[in-house]
Formats: C-alpha cells, structure tokens, sequence
C-alpha cells in the first residue's frame, strides 16, 4: 500500500510507524505539515493510498482529509480529546489509559475510530516522554498496523466513537493544560510535586522559585533528606539539585531560565551556577556509592560472574562530564574479577550522542564540542579495547547519533524489539565515536556506507538482519531484563570467556592499522566542522537547541528507494585520501551528523 506519514516533526513514534510499515513492504513517505499549503500539495504530488499521522499537531486540511482516507494517532482512550491527554492523565494519577486511531474530520479528535488499545499506567508517576516513547507508542504501532490491514478493503467505515464502549471512564474533552494547572508548592509532599514536574518532562516543565531564580523544572525524582525547610537547596550532585519539599525532599536533573528570552534546557548545577555557592555536593567516585534510591546516573552492581553497569543520562544526552563520568565506572567494572561486563543503558534511551544544549550554552561551543567529542571517543575505545570481560552492549531503549555507534565496539550487541536506531542527523558534524573501525566490522564497508549515506531510522529487527547488533530480546522492559539475564549468563562460562578474550586480545594486537588512525582521521574532519564550521553545525546546532520548525520534508524521507538504501549493499565508495587501500574499514566516508 502506498502510505504517507503526515507529522509535525519526524519524532520517536513516527520512525518507529516507519519502519514497521517499511519492514512489512509497504511503500512509506514521509510529509512534515510546515503549512496547510504545502500539506495539499504534497499529497497531490505522492497521491497516498492512506495518509496517516502518529505525530501532527496541526489540523489536517479539509481538501486532504476530504479526498484522502486520513487516520490521526491520538494518546488517549475513545473518547478524549484534547492536546493535553497524556498531561492529565499522568496529573490525575489515571489507573487505564489508551491510544486511539481516530479518522481525520473537521472537529480534531472527534472522528470516527478505526482502532484502540488500551494499557495500565504505571504505580508510580512516569515522565510523560516515557510513557509516549514506551506504552503508547507500542499501542500506537499495534493500532496503525491494524488501520492499514482495514484499509486494504476499500468497503471499510471506521465505527463512530459513541458506538464504541469506553473502557477508560472520565475522559473528554479536555483543554490544553496551562501553568496554572501544572502549579505546585514546595510545601506539598514529595510525591504530589514529581507528579506534576513528569506529566510536563519533556515539555513544557513547571514553572516555580529555586535560589531566588525564576526556572522551569524538569527530571524529578525523589529524595531521601527529610526535615529541611521546602524550597532550600540542601545538596547537589552528577548535575542535579536536591530541594526540600513538604514531607522530604526531591532531586531535579534539569532546569530552564524562564527569564531568558532563548532558554535552554540545562543540568541544575550548570544553570545554578554561582547560586549553589556553600551547596555541598554529596557525590562519591566509582563503585563506592551505597545501593539506594538516591540520585545517580550511573550504577554497577555484581551478580556472581556478571558485573552490571547502568547508565542513564537524560533524554540520552551525554556531555563532557557524563562521558567522564561513565569511563570511571566502566574503568572500576573492568578491574573486577567478572567474566561478563553488560554495559546497558536506559529503558527510555540508550544515548543519543554529544550534548547539544550544554553545548550551545558553553562560553565556547566550539571548545566545548570537541572536548566533548573526545571525551565520548575515550568511553569508545575503553569498550573496543575491553578484554578482562566478555562486554555486552544492551540497547534497553532507542539511541540516535554517537549514541549508537557507542556500544557498538561491544562483543556481544543486544537490543529490546521495538528500539530504534538512528545514528545520522543532519547536525553539519562529520562523526568520530571510532565508527571508521567498528561499523563496517559489524556491516561490512560497503553496507556501512549505504547505512551512512541514507540517514535513516533503522529497527532493532532489522539492525539485526544487517549485523549492526547481534540479539534482539523482548519488547517489554521487565521482560527484556530477564532476557538479558539469561543472555549474560550464557556467555559467563568460564571457558567461552576466556576463548572470547584471548581471540578479541590477538583480533586487536593483529590490526595493521592501529585504532589511533581511525580516531586521528575521525578528529580531523570534526575539527573543520567544529571549528570552522564547514558545514553548517553552529546554524543546525542553534535550530536544534532552540527547537526551531522544520521548513521541509528532507528529500531521504519522500520516497522508499531512499529507505533501502540503508539495506542494500552498495558499491565500494572511493577512499578519502591517504586512507590505506588495504583497510576497508578505514574508506568509510562519514557525513555521520552526531548530536543529541
């Protein structure tokens, strides 16, 4: 069937949509709504058998939905309306919750349904860019898989909403959720404010006082002090503040400047700043910190043969201090005496590369990119040059950027099905993350440049099939971590490790190539796009930070001879010049955009 993507912008859920319309041989565009205009005249231009949209926040226009079967994706039950759903549903603390695949009309949210799923919400509060990146757009993915297996007979008429039992009571129409409505005290318990911070986290955060400083609040989570007056800042640490509330006490990851007329995002210490004067800062190195609720992005633990090391930075952004951070951890788990080391990474994210926002924000971005490029660099080749451990990479959630080529220099690479892979942005940044050495040794070279060439979303299905990982575990999360359990114990075995190591240890002393090159070559194609900007990084890296629309559809998203590319093998490229002839792997030639 011929399908076009309608979307806002091409966010998680619509590269998930993609790819599994993709995967099951449908012929999948993509058009970004930058103008009711532009919109009618790119669905006459591709003439869509079905028009579908898991991501749009404007209205569809009349002369599409009128000529063309248009189904809108919407994150809430039969019966709820509204731009807030998820925002209300997670502030009110609703047990049930759905995703509803509504047809296109001229009352948004109100048309007739051509399928739904419902699913329980999570105990505790979950952040509302969790809950859209793992429960509804698993439902999400189930109801437009159901909408084109309907639209294949033409006869087809979705069924009314008021003919449709509602399993989720309460819902309606809802107004879109304001600051008013998102407002806490820091009096109140501890609870009630994590609540109100996650069903706003990514976006729009809340709006309250901290050191005196107007600020937006986002990535909360809860605290252990108790007695401390609510408001005060009674600590800090890896970035975050810890503030007193009403019956505790509540850690905050991120703020943002409400005073600023360009805000961003940023860690609470970075943001702080010189108000965290006389704040002590309670963190401790690598492998001495107390098991615990307590606020820590990285965390090892020991299981007989298998060392644990878990990391989770938010949004997966990763800035100099994070990659520091996490090369001491994998330093103080590879001095252990394991057999297997699992390096995984957050249910939400794996990592989606080099911070951006810190970044941008830096007295010298330029500066500030490439220490961050090289700190990322030093986490790579500490995981390519492991050989006291089996190490297994676990892609628990998507990655985009460096992020994924972060854990590709792993053994063994295992990812959760329903993961997204998607290492090329257009960022202006050439890529380092030594993906000259570890991509075409997993893809071969000339796959590895057709994945390069296309900048396309890849699923961990079909990164399988391709190489790119090696084991593709359950797509629940609880389900996926026993998996991965039993994944690392098989690879414990005393005898299987040490063959794995010795084999890996003589592989790399054997490299006529030293690992050094790659990193120099990858070096010195980012420094002229750090430093002099060859390709437009300091313009992609502001529109990114500052969220600014899309002005097109990028043209690798039009047409599904584009999304093959990054399947099918392609001719040997030429190599860069004074790249060894003899070394394959060295000619990639990388137009790889890193970012977060």
């Amino acid at each position: 069937m011929r399908v076009r993507l309608l979307v806002s912008t091409f966010n998680g859920l619509s590269q998930r949509v993609w790819c599994a319309l993709r995967e099951a041989g449908h012929d999948v565009g993509v058009l970004v709504a930058t103008g009711p205009q532009d919109v009618v005249d790119g669905v006459r231009a591709a003439q869509p058998e079905l028009i579908i949209c898991p991501f749009l926040r404007e209205r569809v226009p009349a002369a599409v939905w009128q000529h063309h079967r248009t189904v809108v994706i919407h994150p809430g039950p039969v019966g709820d309306r509204g731009p807030s759903s998820l925002d209300w549903a997670i502030t009110e603390g609703a047990p049930t919750w759905g995703v509803t695949a509504l047809q296109a009309g001229e009352e948004m949210d109100a048309g007739p349904v051509w399928a739904t799923r419902t699913f329980p919400m999570p105990a505790a509060a979950p952040r509302k860019s969790s809950l859209y990146n793992g429960p509804v757009a698993d439902a999400a993915v189930e109801c437009v898989l159901e909408v084109v297996a309907k639209a294949a007979d033409t006869a087809y008429r979705p069924t009314p909403a008021t003919e449709i039992t509602c399993e989720v009571p309460g819902t309606g129409s809802r107004p879109a959720m304001k600051q008013a409505d998102r407002a806490f005290d820091w009096t109140q318990p501890t609870e009630h404010i994590i609540r109100r911070i996650r069903a706003a986290d990514a976006a729009p955060g809340v709006r309250t006082t901290l050191a005196g400083l107007e600020v937006f609040a986002y990535d909360a989570h809860p605290g252990l002090a108790r007695g401390a007056r609510p408001g005060a800042l009674l600590g800090r640490r890896q970035g975050a503040v810890l503030v007193g509330t009403g019956d505790g006490s509540v850690w905050l990851g991120h703020l943002r400047d409400a005073s600023q007329s360009r805000p961003i995002k940023l860690p609470a210490t970075t943001l702080l700043g010189k108000l965290l004067r006389g704040v002590a800062d309670s963190s401790l190195p690598p492998g001495t910190e107390p098991e615990g609720p307590s606020y820590r992005q990285v965390r090892y633990r020991r299981s007989g043969a298998v060392g644990w090391l878990a990391f989770d930075f938010y949004n997966g952004a990763m800035s100099t201090g994070h990659c520091r951070r996490l090369l001491a951890a994998f330093r103080h788990a590879a001095a252990q005496d394991t057999r297997v080391l699992v390096l995984r990474g957050g249910t939400d994210t794996f990592s989606n590369g080099i911070h951006l926002n810190v970044i941008d924000a830096a007295g010298d971005p330029a500066a500030a990119a490439w220490a961050n490029i090289k700190a990322m660099n030093a986490v790579c080749r500490e995981i390519i040059t492991c050989t006291r451990q089996v190490v297994v990479s676990a892609y628990a959630g998507s990655a985009g950027a460096g992020g994924v080529m972060l854990g590709l220099g792993a053994d063994i690479v295992a990812a959760r099905r329903g993961v997204v892979l998607n290492p090329y942005y257009d960022m202006g940044l050439y890529g380092s993350e030594l993906h000259t050495f570890t991509l075409p040794r997993r893809v071969g070279p000339d796959t590895a440049q057709g994945l390069i060439d296309a900048k396309l979303p890849v699923s961990a299905e079909q990164a399988e099939s391709l190489g790119l990982i090696d084991e593709v575990g359950p797509r629940h999360p609880e389900a996926y971590g026993e998996w991965l359990t039993a994944l690392a114990l098989r690879h414990a075995d005393a005898r299987d490790a040490r063959r794995r190591q010795a084999a890996k240890a003589k592989r790399l002393a054997g490299e006529r190539v030293p690992l050094d090159v790659y990193e120099a070559r990858e070096l010195a194609e980012m420094s002229s796009d750090i430093f002099a900007d060859r390709s437009g990084f300091t313009a992609a890296r502001r529109a990114f930070v500052g969220k600014v629309p899309p002005t097109g559809t990028p043209a690798r998203l039009l047409l599904r001879q584009h999304a093959e590319q990054s399947t099918r093998p392609r001719q040997a490229s030429r190599p860069r010049a004074g790249a060894p002839a003899a070394d394959p792997e060295v000619r990639v030639r990388s137009a790889v955009p890193m970012s977060a």
